[in-house]
């Protein structure tokens, strides 16, 4: 059988990519080989862009009819979070309830309960409260939709180095199937998140949020590999809420 060309390729990683990380079923008919994930995996930030795009459309139009900004605001990022299928705040939630848990074997049986405790929802209403608050405090409607759309290019590339970084804390479950992503792959995904984030904010404000997020996820990943021995879908989810705060903390800090 003829191997596909790269176009073929991108096209079917990006679909792969969109099809995972939102409710659109943009993967329908793919045949997946091993490790297919790991080797999508710097089609992430097209997923965020496609996110981040249509909650910022969803903001101007909003604010277009009339409605207030913050609850605009509001709206834009409940729905960004219905269109990922709450995947990330519910990693988020998983991880903050199992991390503090005296041993690996409960954290991680923990993180796997479908329910969700005190310090899950304290880190859900702790991080979205921090999003929402940065997003309200830039200077109008075009900082806060471009603030949506760069923030969410560069907290899904923040994942990929992660996945590539640590292995599997479990023998089964996502992180196993998914595969690590090679060097290249980590690569692509950074560079395409920056390029993708020019047009919304300036390059400082870019090169500064990406060193911010770099280290939160870096923290992140240490706290990680020491408390479960490594990553899982939900580690994933809680880089990436917690990579878009600190991204957004960053640009709003530069524009007061």
């Amino acid at each position: 059988m003829e191997k596909p060309g790269l176009l073929a390729k991108g096209i079917a990683d990006a679909r792969l990519a969109i099809g995972f990380l939102t409710r659109l079923p943009a993967d329908r008919g793919l045949t997946l080989g091993a490790d297919a994930l790991a080797r999508a995996a710097w089609a992430f930030p097209l997923a965020g862009l496609l996110v981040g795009g249509l909650a910022a459309t969803g903001l101007v139009v909003l604010d277009a009819i009339g409605v207030p900004p913050l609850a605009a605001l509001v709206l834009a990022v409940a729905f960004g979070a219905w269109f990922t299928r709450g995947l990330h705040e519910d990693g988020l939630a998983d991880f903050a309830d199992g991390i503090g848990a005296p041993e690996r074997a409960r954290r991680l049986e923990i993180m796997r309960d479908s329910r969700i405790g005190t310090f899950g929802v304290l880190a859900l209403v702790s991080v979205l409260a921090l999003r929402l608050a940065c997003l309200a405090a830039l200077p109008g409607i075009e900082a806060m939709a471009a603030g949506l759309v760069a923030a969410a290019l560069v907290s899904r590339a923040a994942m990929v180095p992660v996945m590539a970084i640590l292995p599997a804390a479990r023998a089964d479950g996502l992180a196993r199937h998914a595969g690590r992503p090679s060097a290249a792959v980590v690569l692509g995904a950074v560079v395409v998140a920056l390029a993708l984030a020019v047009p919304s904010v300036s390059w400082p404000a870019i090169l500064l949020g990406a060193l911010v997020v770099a280290g939160v996820t870096g923290w992140l990943a240490l706290l990680a590999r020491a408390r479960l021995g490594g990553q899982t879908g939900d580690v994933l989810g809680a880089v990436q809420q917690v990579a878009e705060a600190a991204f957004l903390l960053v640009l709003v800090s530069l524009a007061a």
